[in-house]
């Protein structure tokens, strides 16, 4: 059994996103893994301003007094991180961005995270959609020594609703993978 952990980017409720998310959660939590899903916009996270006060200051805390404090708890806790999120301009969304940015923080290296997901969904078809993302997370797995655990790559979901069946079912899958 694993913990995971879905960083769910999207800031539009009830779209493609979020739609995946359940899809994998559901596949994930038939193979008995506990799944928490953090709704990033739900919660208040300020960009990192790299000002580095994060690598003296007690326990490693952020100068920042808002929401990333629970989410860096979560982290800690999980064994499987999961980032989901809408394509926009070849890059995740603004929210999640902010949350990968303030894991700057020396406290990353006392999370027990061996795997690394990713889910994403784009409206436009080109074959280069997720090329920029795709460059990050794999020099992200490499630089922390992380496990791949798997990734869904959803192209032309531009509307609600508008994720397909096949996607839904490969997130899903690979929530089962876990």
């Amino acid at each position: 059994m694993s913990r995971i952990l879905v960083l769910s980017g999207s800031p539009r409720r009830g779209g493609n996103t979020d739609a995946l998310v359940d899809a994998f959660a559901e596949g994930a939590r038939r193979q008995e893994n506990e799944v928490e899903v953090i709704l990033v916009c739900d919660h208040d996270i300020h960009p990192c301003i790299g000002c580095n006060t994060c690598f003296s200051r007690e326990g490693n805390r952020c100068f920042r007094d808002d929401d990333m404090t629970l989410v860096y708890e979560k982290l800690n806790a999980a064994d499987v991180l999961i980032l989901a999120s809408p394509v926009y301009f070849y890059g995740i969304s603004a929210q999640l961005k902010a949350v990968v940015d303030r894991l700057h923080t020396p406290m990353r290296n006392t999370f027990h995270i061996r795997k690394l997901g990713l889910i994403l969904v784009g409206a436009a078809e080109l074959p280069a959609l997720f090329d920029a993302i795709l460059t990050q997370y794999e020099l992200t797995m490499q630089f922390f020594s992380l496990e791949d655990a798997g990734r869904v790559l959803v192209r032309g979901a531009r509307e609600k609703g508008s994720v397909t069946d096949d996607g839904l079912m490969k997130a899903y899958q690979l929530g089962q993978s876990i």
